[in-house]
């Protein structure tokens, strides 16, 4: 044991209705890539938020460097360099990238040789040359409402550097990135490993823990089931052991029974807030019974598409039909009761209310309605009767069943919620946009499985996705999209992976 710069000991963690660690005991090595894999929920974030000094554990020990600590904060565990990347970034959108690298740690100068004053030049020209050594190019003075994703995540990592972090957690660090940009995050993540950072990468895609890591823990249900090693280990004894099942990678699509065109979206222009289009004269139909999948780069104009037929953005030219109906000046309340259900990109800004319960959010699209409400008056019973039966059925997981916060569940958790809720409502149209983006396998899994009933069901999906995998196994049609315009719409079975890829990078038919 005496290799290991990491050692939990016998961890148990308790929240209210839920034991998050069950007696927990993990070793990691310096030097190596240590991944901890289970379902949302499973107990990962929370092992790793006791490391970082977010949480303390109830029971249990935690080790590092063979000496035994207790931290009452993050700043305790950054005092042991130990650093961490949030699933959920921790920046200051008006601040800029080089002022949200240095904060609390500032490099201090003394003008007129007494006042105190933060050396803002000496900041930046440290994380240039920062960012430069580890292949983490950034502009220092750019503010972080201005960069992209990735760029924020970067900025994350840096903030871990600059704080001399030799323990580096990194909390789903995937989940919000593109195809591409996962491959240079996972070339970053090697190269610190090769620098002599010890690397805790906490996810639940195998497949980039067979790329990246060393060994691996798996969890399931706040308990340790093993620690494998990564390259002896199969993806699907992986996967098993991770929903404590077997898991199907076969997924049974029936053949398609086409009825009437649903959803008519016709000359489509969306201007963003500059009044620039990135939607330009987009035309497309979808039919009962009929998955339609948008395949594009991040940024082309796909989302910004959803969110006008979903009422969230106004249209500046086109029209949008649905069921035969011009619904392009309808309000989002009246769409809805037309018959559209939506999952948005953003499930925390626009899927749920954070600082609801789990049993209110699960009655947003139905508490006007009876049995939900007589008069004008809510029936909380009622209420909490929806939620208890979609927990269930959604295996949506929550400390406090429906009295639980949503603030509070994992990621993972809040998308099952709002899939269930826009499902119940049995809508002809059902918009996805990044469904299964921060799921576990087996959620995907069944979220496939879901789309798939709506669609044998007759619903007609929308499903915009990043993973061109999954794109290729759930369409009948697809739709690929660069620069705002739509390149090309052709049945699925006619595409290979090569062709929707060619597309995607903007070559057009001779």
């Amino acid at each position: 044991m005496n290799d290991y710069i990491v050692e939990m000991r016998h961890i148990t963690k308790r929240f209210p209705g839920i034991i998050a660690n069950d007696d927990v005991s993990i070793g990691i090595r310096k030097g190596e890539v240590f991944a901890l894999l289970g379902e949302n929920g499973a107990g990962k974030s929370t092992l790793m938020s006791m490391l970082f000094g977010m949480y303390t554990p109830d029971l249990g020990e935690i080790r590092i460097k063979g000496k035994t600590v207790r931290f009452r904060s993050s700043n305790d565990a950054a005092a042991l360099n130990i650093g961490m990347v949030h699933q959920h970034f921790k920046l200051v959108d008006n601040y800029t990238i080089a002022e949200n690298i240095v904060l609390g740690v500032e490099p201090m100068t003394r003008k007129l040789g007494f006042l105190p004053s933060v050396d803002m030049k000496r900041a930046n020209r440290e994380i240039a040359e920062l960012s430069k050594e580890y292949g983490l190019e950034v502009n220092p003075t750019d503010l972080i409402e201005n960069v992209p994703v990735y760029i924020r995540q970067r900025v994350e990592i840096l903030k871990m550097l600059y704080r001399k972090a030799e323990i580096m957690i990194f909390d789903e660090p995937t989940a919000v990135l593109t195809p591409s940009e996962i491959e240079y995050l996972l070339k970053i993540i090697d190269n610190l490993r090769s620098a002599g950072k010890t690397i805790i990468l906490i996810t639940h895609k195998i497949e980039e823990i067979k790329q990246i890591a060393d060994r691996c823990a798996i969890l399931c249900r706040g308990r340790l089931i093993d620690i494998m090693d990564v390259k002896t280990a199969s993806v699907q004894e992986m996967a098993n052991m991770m929903v404590g099942r077997e898991v199907d990678f076969n997924l049974h699509k029936n053949p398609p029974s086409f009825g009437e065109t649903v959803l008519e979206v016709r000359n489509l222009t969306v201007r963003n807030e500059h009044h620039f289009p990135v939607v330009k004269g987009v035309s497309f139909s979808i039919r009962a019974g009929e998955i339609f999948a948008i395949a594009g780069v991040s940024g082309n104009g796909q989302t910004e598409i959803a969110d006008a037929v979903a009422g969230l953005v106004d249209t500046a030219e086109g029209n949008i039909l649905l069921n035969g109906k011009d619904i392009s000046d309808v309000s989002i309340r009246d769409r809805a009761g037309e018959g559209i259900s939506y999952i948005p990109e953003d499930r925390q800004k626009t899927g749920v209310v954070m600082d609801f319960s789990l049993a209110d959010n699960l009655a947003l699209r139905r508490y006007p309605k009876e049995p939900y409400s007589h008069h004008g008056i809510l029936d909380f019973g009622k209420i909490r009767e929806n939620a208890d039966s979609m927990i269930t059925r959604y295996d949506i997981r929550s400390g406090r069943g429906g009295e639980t916060i949503v603030r509070s569940m994992s990621g993972g958790n809040q998308q099952k919620a709002i899939i269930g809720r826009e499902i119940e409502e049995h809508s002809s149209l059902i918009i996805f946009v990044q469904p299964t983006r921060g799921l576990d396998i087996g959620a995907i899994e069944n979220v496939h499985k879901q789309i798939l009933a709506e669609r044998d069901r007759g619903a007609a999906i929308l499903l915009i996705s990043l993973e061109l995998s999954e794109v290729m196994e759930l369409a009948d049609t697809i739709g690929v999209i660069f620069g705002g315009e739509m390149l090309k719409i052709a049945p699925a079975e006619s595409l290979t992976r090569n062709d929707v890829g060619r597309y995607m990078m903007g070559v057009k038919d001779a």
